[in-house]
């Protein structure tokens, strides 16, 4: 994946990153500096180049040490180079290179400079990961700075497109879509605005206009704007479909504002001032559509924020360069786009740059996603399915977007009530393959996760696996996860956050320990079988080896190895649902036969697959905390309910002892349970009142089907938090309605916790 950047000095900065076992290809031009990074350490790399050369040592003196002439490329890699080669009509040699070939450090860095032009492969070569193992294939990092910047070129095409247009700044062009094409709008150089419209190509030949209508997407949607997924149409005012959204690299649009127009400049005292209103009367003049004086468009990349109070402000796009929206026409249209012309605000970054349109054909499978960054600024990566999407997506389409990846929220065959009922009464599966995973080796791994954790982790014994918490210096929590030990001096820490990799290398850094931290969130998927009978349907198909646990034999927070129809697996009796229950773990490629095996023994029991919304009714009624909801970076973990998971005995330094000490000692919020009167909704961030007074916010809740009331967890100031203690929720105003709960212990459900110790 590639994406560009302005550098600091002005000239044309690129960034491409090679995945973990994959390769990715770029050109190099005379003068031109190319960095190579292994961010995370341990990751080869083989970089092979095709160039006029003499000798590999007379082009890249730089890189003459690591010149291997044996090495040969791959055979894909090779056609690839050799095709580019008879293509071009290019002369020249391929030359190859082994980098990072020698237990590198994280972030060790190749830099060189490229005296004469080249097409150039990098591999990040590394086999699949056994679930047990901890040597993950890892992405490498290429930044090149262009000697001299080239005039800003739209991405690479995602396919050979029907139409390729450049919409100039400040202007708008229209265009024909066929039913089934796709439209990819681009931003070409970043925080540039693109307002969209299309009609009803069949009404308009009939002398009616049925446009994109905002209001009756919003109404029809319940969103903002459409996003891919459950909620991804656009409708117009007949409640007719008319596009859906496939990707989004932004997400973040308008639907509220109307283009730009005449009358906003004039008020401004711009008169005369270029707008997208009069560019698109212009540009639809041929296709019989009327002009307006404001066109109600869609307004892709414009960042508008609706305030509590009501207000509409703006301020510059989240857009980057190359970001993109793409749309699939459900019937035949004409569209038109403009390259929005403001430059008197922030609208457009103050400087309008132009957009890209291109149009595939209907035929092109493009997979639905939207972009994920680890950090501000990683690399977008588009939502990815895990290892169980083959099986999942054939029990149900209600999928929602989470952290990058595609997960269900409920299966289509029997719903989130029965699945709830499954999981109480007899045994679930859900996949949780999001969950991040990070493999920490070396000698000072666990000075590591010493420091960066909560719990005292020179008491884990190899097998074994704790809950805790990450924190920052403030006590407020990065993450909570758990640690498995695998060895003396093997560890992998699993949470849902990406940036808890980033943060363990930097802290490793920091105090100069040697360590590495390897993402292997895609090389290790999961699913979670839960239940009561989850003992009975796994323990007879997990062969382990006779020095280890067998699944009848596994305690609690403890994991085996094995094999289940002889896929290699790694067992942890854990969970998130309150239930007796274990978590399974293989490679992605292992995942349907895994499914499948699972299945095979659980359904004669009338197991189910479990999706997002009955697992949280179930973590709700266990207590467990769920990251936004219960904690963030301002909540520590006092406030969170995980106190537990920060003990009195642990006297290694952490981050964040002296603020979990300092706030610890002077407790001013905590977590509780509420009981609440009544059948009405209460939902995350309702407040809670004391009289007039807001004492606290409701932080997760739901109506328990097994207790019979709804129940919610909240934290509220800790005068309030005592058993029995009465409070209201406010709706509404907060004032004008009130809704009773009492303060009660939590988790609801089990709470002493013997159904999943059983």
């Amino acid at each position: 994946m590639a994406f560009i950047a302005a550098s600091a000095t002005g000239t044309c900065e690129e960034r491409l990153v090679v995945a973990g076992g994959g390769a990715s290809l770029f050109a190099l031009h005379p003068g031109d500096r190319c960095r190579i990074t292994d961010p995370e350490g341990l990751q080869p790399g083989m970089l092979h180049m095709l160039a006029p050369m003499d000798s590999a040592a007379d082009l890249l003196p730089a890189l003459a040490a690591h010149h291997v002439p044996t090495l040969a490329p791959s055979d894909a890699v090779m056609r690839l180079l050799s095709a580019i080669a008879a293509d071009a009509d290019r002369p020249g040699r391929i030359a190859s290179f082994a980098l990072f070939d020698d237990g590198g450090a994280p972030g060790a860095i190749i830099e060189f400079a490229a005296p004469a032009g080249a097409v150039c492969v990098m591999e990040a070569p590394g086999a699949a990961m056994l679930p047990d193992a901890q040597n993950p294939p890892t992405e490498l990092h290429i930044r090149i700075f262009r000697a001299a910047a080239a005039p800003a070129d739209a991405p690479a095409l995602l396919a050979p497109p029907k139409l390729d247009l450049r919409v100039k700044a400040a202007s708008a062009r229209a265009y024909r879509v066929a039913a089934g094409d796709y439209i990819q709008i681009v931003d070409v150089e970043g925080k540039q605005c693109s307002d969209f419209l299309a009609f009803d190509a069949a009404a308009l030949d009939a002398g009616e206009e049925y446009g994109l209508d905002a209001v009756t997407t919003r109404t029809l949607m319940g969103t903002a704007f459409a996003s891919p997924g459950l909620h991804s149409k656009y409708f117009d005012a007949r409640m007719k479909p008319l596009v859906e959204v496939v990707r989004d690299t932004v997400g973040r649009h308008d639907t509220f504002m109307l283009a730009c127009n005449g009358k906003y400049y004039d008020d401004l005292g711009y008169p005369g001032h270029d707008n997208c209103t009069d560019n698109f009367n212009r540009a639809l003049d041929p296709f019989g559509v009327a002009p307006r004086r404001g066109w109600p468009a869609i307004n892709f990349f414009y960042n508008t924020i609706v305030g509590p109070d009501d207000g509409i402000g703006m301020d510059e796009p989240w857009s980057r360069p190359g970001d993109y929206v793409l749309l699939r026409a459900l019937t035949d249209l004409v569209c038109a786009s403009s390259s929005c012309a403001d430059d008197v605000d922030p609208a457009n970054g103050w400087n309008p740059t132009d957009i890209q349109v291109r149009v595939y054909d209907r035929t092109t499978d493009f997979s639905p996603g939207i972009a994920h960054r680890m950090t501000a600024d990683a690399a977008p990566r588009l939502s990815r399915q895990t290892g169980f999407h083959p099986r999942t997506a054939a029990l149900t389409r209600n999928f929602v977007e989470y952290r990058g990846f595609w997960l269900p929220t409920c299966f289509t065959g029997e719903g989130p009530v029965a699945e709830y009922w499954a999981c109480r009464e007899r045994a679930v599966v859900m996949d949780l393959s999001a969950l991040r995973k990070f493999e920490v080796i070396g000698p000072d791994a666990e000075a590591l996760m010493q420091m960066a954790v909560t719990r005292d982790i020179s008491k884990l014994a190899v097998g074994q696996i704790v809950y805790t918490a990450m924190c920052h210096e403030t006590g407020g929590m990065i993450d909570d996860g758990t640690v498995f030990r695998l060895a003396q001096h093997n560890f992998r820490w699993v949470c849902g956050e990406d940036y808890c990799g980033v943060w363990l290398r930097e802290l490793a850094a920091k105090h100069g320990l040697k360590v590495w931290v390897k993402s292997s969130t895609d090389q290790l998927h999961n699913v979670a079988l839960q239940g009561p009978l989850a003992r009975e349907i796994l323990a007879p198909i997990v062969e382990t080896p006779r020095h280890l646990a067998t699944v009848a034999e596994l305690k609690w927070f403890r994991f085996t190895t094995g094999r289940i129809a002889g896929i290699p697996v790694v067992v942890s009796r854990t969970g998130y649902t309150g239930e007796l229950g274990y978590e399974i773990w293989c490679h992605p490629d292992s995942a349907p036969a895994l499914w499948d095996a699972l299945f095979e023994a659980g359904a004669p029991r009338g197991m189910l697959p479990l999706g997002l919304d009955a697992l949280d009714m179930l973590r709700i009624e266990a207590g467990l905390a769920f990251a936004g909801y219960e904690f963030c970076d301002q909540t520590d973990p006092f406030e969170a309910g995980i106190g537990f998971t920060v003990p009195a005995g642990k006297t290694a330094p952490y981050v964040g002892a002296e603020a979990l000490a300092r706030r610890k000692a002077s407790p001013q919020r905590l977590l509780v349970g509420l009981n609440v009167e009544g059948a009405e909704h209460i939902g995350h961030g309702d407040p809670l009142y004391a009289g007039r007074m807001q004492i606290g916010v409701i932080t997760s809740a739901t109506r328990s089907l097994i207790l019979n009331r709804t129940i919610a967890l909240a934290r509220v100031d800790i005068a309030y938090g005592t058993i029995g203690q009465t409070i209201e929720i406010g709706k509404l105003d907060g004032h004008q309605k009130r809704i009773a709960a009492t303060v009660t212990r939590f988790p609801h459900y089990d709470p002493d916790k013997i159904r999943v110790r059983a």
